[in-house]
C-alpha cells in the first residue's frame, strides 16, 4: 500500500479534504530564502507515492541553497518501496512501522530535548493520528494505575467542514468546502478562492478551547502539533512542539485528573483527539 498505510486503518487520513493531484512546484523555486534553514534530523512518514515526492522536492530544495539537514530518514513497512528505489544514498530508508518507530524516536527526543530543536517530521496525507498515539501512549505508561482514556469532543469546532472517524477517537476539521491539490501550501491568498486566507486552523481550535470552558467544560490545551510550509512543496512539524506538549501534559497530570485536546494540523485542516487522564 502507498506510504506503508496500515491495511487495519479505517479511512483515519489527513487527506480527506484533498485531491492526489501534485501542483507544478517550479515556481516554489522563485521562493526559496537567500540563507538555508539547518535541520538535525527530518523525518519523512512514508515511502509511497507522497513520500518519495517530498523526498525529490526536499533534495531540490537542498540543491537550491533554501536548506540543510543532517540527517534524512524515510519509514516505510516496505523495503521496496518508491522512496528506496529512488534513493539518491543521502537519505536512510527505515524498514518499520510508523507507529513503532515514533515510540522510539519520539521518546528518546523526550530524554534529550537539545537534538529535538532542529528536528522535523514530514507527515503523511495518508497517516492516522500518529503524534497523538503517541502522547496516549507516553501518559498510559507514565501512569498504569491510572485511567488514560481517549474521548469524543463534547461540542464540535467552528469549522466549515468536520466528521469524526468511525471510532470517534479522531475529529478531522477543515475550512476547505472543496478539494485542494494534496501540496498546496497555503498561501496567504488561497488558490481555491483567490481571495485572501482569513483563516487559521490553530487560532480556531484555540477558540473552541475558550469557548468550552467558558461552558464550564474544564480542557487544557489546545496543543498544537502545526504542518506549515518550508521549501519547494513540503510541510514539516516541528519535533521541539511534540516533546513540550509530552512535558506539559506530564505536568498536568501530576498536578490530578486533566482532560487535554491535542491538534495535528495546517492552517486549513485538522486532526483533532481529546486525552482524559482520570484522578489518581
Amino acid at each position: 500500500m502507498a506510504d506503508g498505510m496500515s491495511a487495519g486503518d479505517p479511512g483515519g487520513t489527513l487527506a480527506f479534504r484533498k485531491t492526489e493531484e501534485l501542483v507544478d512546484p517550479q515556481p516554489l523555486r522563485r521562493r526559496a530564502p537567500i540563507t538555508p534553514v539547518a535541520y538535525g534530523t527530518i523525518v519523512i512518514v512514508g515511502g509511497g507515492c507522497y513520500g518519495s515526492y517530498y523526498l525529490r522536492q526536499l533534495g531540490r530544495a537542498r540543491d537550491a541553497g533554501a536548506l540543510t539537514w543532517h540527517e534524512l530518514v524515510v519509514v516505510d513497512r516496505d523495503p521496496g518501496c518508491r522512496a528506496a528505489r529512488e534513493r539518491s544514498q543521502r537519505e536512510t530508508i527505515v524498514t518499520r512501522d510508523w507507529k513503532e518507530f515514533f515510540a522510539d524516536f519520539l521518546d528518546a527526543a523526550a530524554l534529550d530535548p537539545g537534538p529535538a530543536a532542529s528536528a522535523a517530521i514530514v507527515p503523511s496525507p495518508l497517516m492516522p493520528h500518529l503524534l497523538f498515539d503517541w502522547v496516549v501512549d507516553r501518559a498510559r505508561a507514565r501512569w498504569p494505575e491510572r485511567l488514560v482514556s481517549i474521548r469524543s469532543l463534547e461540542h464540535v469546532p467552528d469549522v466549515p467542514w468536520q466528521r469524526a472517524s468511525p471510532d470517534g477517537a479522531t475529529y478531522y476539521v477543515s475550512f476547505a468546502e472543496w478539494m485542494c491539490p494534496i501540496n498546496c501550501i497555503e498561501p496567504a491568498r488561497c488558490p481555491a478562492t483567490r481571495e485572501l486566507r482569513g483563516w487559521t486552523m490553530p487560532t480556531a481550535i484555540t477558540r473552541h478551547v475558550s469557548g468550552e470552558r467558558a461552558r464550564g467544560h474544564v480542557i487544557e490545551g489546545p496543543f498544537v502539533f502545526h504542518c506549515t510550509h518550508r521549501a519547494y512543496g513540503v510541510g514539516m512539524i516541528d519535533v521541539s512542539a511534540i516533546v513540550d506538549a509530552d512535558r506539559a501534559i506530564r505536568e498536568l497530570g501530576e498536578a490530578g485528573p486533566a482532560e487535554v485536546l491535542v491538534g495535528t494540523m495546517s492552517h486549513c485542516h485538522g486532526a483533532l483527539g481529546q486525552l482524559t487522564i482520570a484522578p489518581l
